[in-house]
């Protein structure tokens, strides 16, 4: 009866069974990918998986043990060689079974089974995903992760800002200084044209006074006899009207004395 008996049989008998395992794993060590039903594939990783993690330790012990399961001189020395070093970080779980579908004829599952560190498109697709989670306790990890980072690297990036900012003032005093000295500059010479302008103004003032005097001198004398003219036509007017009026003023003394 089959209490507690948990393996598959594979529909073989003992012998049989190991035959088929030995053949499998041999050409997995070899190959290190093959295409086989599922569930023998389940029963070679069972087979295959301790003795890998025995090829860790090598020693004249573990290899016979190894070689009285496999029983090919020739896939021993390449799991102790080749396949040792590559698994030698790994805990287990050596293998992976990639199913394929149903096969023609019988419809039994078909599948991969390879050795994982020899995939090296999945090991690299693996490398550039992150690891997303969506628990609480990752913002606690990541916090705690931050505060435990060395503080060297602070060190550094406040003496790197230090020596930033300290360029950045030299660069500004150097830039202010300048711009005094420009000033200064800029100061001194008006000054100095402004000094020129000035005696310059001041000749010129003299020379031109002379001239000024002139001719204010014919002008007044213009004024003068304009008023003269004035003068002289308002006389004969002022004439008249008294000899118009002093006629009058005659007629009536006669009348008067005639009375």
């Amino acid at each position: 009866m089959k209490h507690g008996k948990k393996f598959n049989h594979l529909g073989r008998k003992s012998q049989h069974r190991k035959a088929t395992l030995m053949n499998l794993a041999n050409s997995l060590i070899v190959h290190k990918r093959i295409k086989t039903t599922v569930a023998k594939a389940k029963a070679l990783r069972l087979f295959v998986e301790p003795l890998i993690t025995k090829s860790k330790d090598d020693s004249t012990h573990s290899r016979r043990i190894v070689f009285s399961y496999l029983k090919d001189k020739e896939a021993v020395t390449t799991l102790f060689r080749d396949v040792s070093a590559k698994v030698a970080d790994r805990p287990g779980g050596y293998t992976r079974i990639i199913k394929l579908g149903t096969r023609y004829g019988d419809n039994a599952e078909m599948c991969y089974i390879e050795l994982v560190d020899y995939n090296e498109n999945l090991l690299t697709s693996k490398k550039a995903e992150k690891k997303t989670t969506r628990r609480g306790r990752s913002k606690k990890k990541s916090s705690n992760a931050t505060a435990t980072q060395p503080k060297t690297e602070v060190k550094e990036t406040q003496t790197t800002e230090e020596t930033k900012t300290q360029k950045i003032k030299d660069d500004n005093t150097a830039e202010v200084e300048n711009k005094e000295t420009v000033k200064e500059k800029n100061s001194e010479t008006p000054k100095a044209e402004v000094k020129k302008d000035e005696s310059k103004d001041s000749v010129d003032k003299k020379t031109d006074s002379p001239k000024a005097e002139k001719k204010s001198t014919p002008k007044k004398a213009e004024n003068k006899e304009e008023k003269k003219e004035v003068k002289k036509a308002e006389t004969p007017k002022a004439k008249t009207e008294d000899k118009k009026e002093n006629p009058k003023k005659e007629d009536k003394d006669t009348g008067a004395k005639s009375e």
